[in-house]
């Protein structure tokens, strides 16, 4: 059998069984060839041997029986270019957050900054991108999962980052010390009755990374709250939220929110420290 040909099968029987994606794909054929990829590189014509279709068909097989998300079969998902260790101990790395690190924050942030915040680090995945974005800015990755961190450290470790990025265990802010020029953050923000329905694939992804109270904002009043406190003057917040941006507005209809250009409109807010809530 050719790939091309196993490409089309697998993607048959992934359509067939109704999976769900996003976890680093959108539909049955970029699924399909994500894992055959995986497995032996991506050249349509090449002949596969017995074990590597045998291997293909396996993985294919506990992606359609056991609804787990391809990028925790494979232990590993991108962002961008850039590939990140992941497993359960943390959510599968989709942030929108890192469209807007490849052109360095431009134009809302003029000057690389001396330190930066990964606030809700999980895997590490933005820390790592702010830490290759910005080569002359320290970094902190905090998170409240030490199993969380653990990965994260894995992930720093890969990209030989560890003089420049250290990770922090912390509820939020209350393990912070000093201030920061930039801070992101991708916290949870799904909303209680997105939680009800989630499909099975985001089952197995840890729920205190995804659940945030009635209008999934439960996190992000908390980061408004404080952030303040932790940037220097003229310094940025950036954080994901996911479909919340109407809650969000009538929550805090004074604040100046800037809403940035990503592949999903109104999913990331930017505020200066001088727009927060004093």
């Amino acid at each position: 059998m050719k790939v091309s040909a196993l490409l089309r099968q697998t993607a048959r029987r992934f359509t067939r069984a109704g999976l769900h994606y996003g976890h680093g794909t959108h539909n049955a054929r970029e699924e399909a060839a994500w894992l055959i990829s995986s497995v032996l590189g991506f050249l349509l014509e090449q002949e596969l041997s017995s074990k590597q279709t045998k291997a293909i068909n396996t993985l294919a097989q506990r992606r359609i029986r056991e609804r787990i998300p391809l990028a925790y079969l494979l232990k590993e998902a991108w962002l961008g270019e850039h590939s990140f260790h992941v497993d359960k101990r943390v959510i599968v790395p989709r942030s929108f957050i890192a469209e807007l690190l490849r052109d360095r924050l431009s134009p809302w942030l003029q000057r690389e900054p001396k330190r930066a915040l990964d606030l809700c680090t999980g895997s590490g995945c933005l820390a790592v991108l702010l830490a290759l974005e910005f080569p002359k800015t320290r970094v902190d990755a905090a998170d409240l999962s030490a199993s969380a961190l653990q990965v994260s450290k894995i992930n720093i470790k890969r990209y030989e980052l560890g003089k420049r990025v250290r990770t922090i265990r912390s509820d939020l802010f209350n393990s912070i010390g000093g201030k920061y020029g930039l801070i992101v953050s991708n916290p949870p923000y799904v909303t209680g009755l997105s939680m009800r329905k989630l499909p099975e694939e985001y089952r197995h992804e840890p729920s205190m990374a995804l659940a945030a109270g009635k209008d999934g904002l439960d996190l992000v009043h908390r980061i408004l709250a404080e952030a303040r406190d932790y940037l220097t003057p003229g310094g940025l917040l950036v954080c994901e939220i996911g479909g919340n941006r109407k809650a969000l507005e009538r929550a805090y209809p004074k604040l100046e929110f800037t809403w940035p250009e990503t592949s999903d409109p109104g999913s990331v807010f930017m505020l200066r420290r001088e727009q927060l809530p004093r």
